[in-house]
């Protein structure tokens, strides 16, 4: 495998959008993710400074109102997601798309380590054709460069209808965590995200 970063690194800068110019108020942006468990993908992007809010919730099914047993189980076509609210000025949409390739493995599809199911899909969800066109291009990219010894399978689709998961799946990792799975699974995981992006990640004050 290649050096994932030095890749997605080098793609950033091939993307990246024109500096914002002057004291011009910047509004607060949404990307979407779908990377397995959503409780793993929260954790790790609210450590990201100018992410200002992650909502754990189901995207990209076929039943309204889904629960999470019912996403869980498999049925309703949902993928586990989050919505990041982040400000462009300080990070970038291509620098949260680098974060969310290095969250998980995108070359697995339909599962996350030991959580098989479409409902652990690795997705991007674009909320406008700027966000899809820099999708795809990452991936399309990743392919070429075979930064992974299989092709990426990330799913990009249009944004629809996001359900909010229940309120105990919200910045689950944070209340739980002597819980088994945040122990063993999250916090692997968390602490090498952690080390990768420790010059992006957010100041205690």
């Amino acid at each position: 495998m290649k050096n994932l970063l030095l890749v997605l690194g080098g793609l950033m800068m091939m993307i990246s959008s024109p500096s914002i110019a002057g004291s011009q108020p910047v509004k607060n942006e949404t990307a979407t993710f779908a990377a397995g468990c959503f409780w793993c993908v929260e954790a790790q992007f609210l450590q990201l400074e100018g992410v200002s809010k992650v909502v754990s919730g189901y995207i990209g099914g076929h039943v309204k109102n889904p629960t999470y047993k019912q996403v869980s189980a498999g049925n309703t076509g949902h993928a586990e997601a989050i919505d990041i609210t982040f400000d462009p000025s300080v990070i970038s949409y291509e620098e949260l798309l680098e974060a969310f390739f290095v969250a998980h493995d995108p070359t697995q599809l339909n599962r996350q380590g030991n959580d098989v199911g479409t409902q652990y899909r690795s997705a991007i969800f674009y909320h406008d054709q700027d966000q899809k066109e820099k999708a795809e291009f990452y991936i399309k990219r990743m392919n070429e460069e075979k930064v992974y010894p299989k092709n990426v399978v990330t799913e990009v689709a249009p944004y629809d209808t996001f359900y909010i998961a229940e309120d105990y799946h919200q910045n689950y990792y944070n209340l739980n965590k002597n819980q088994g799975y945040c122990q063993y699974v999250i916090s692997p995981k968390l602490e090498k995200f952690k080390k990768v992006f420790k010059e992006k990640l957010k100041t205690s004050k």
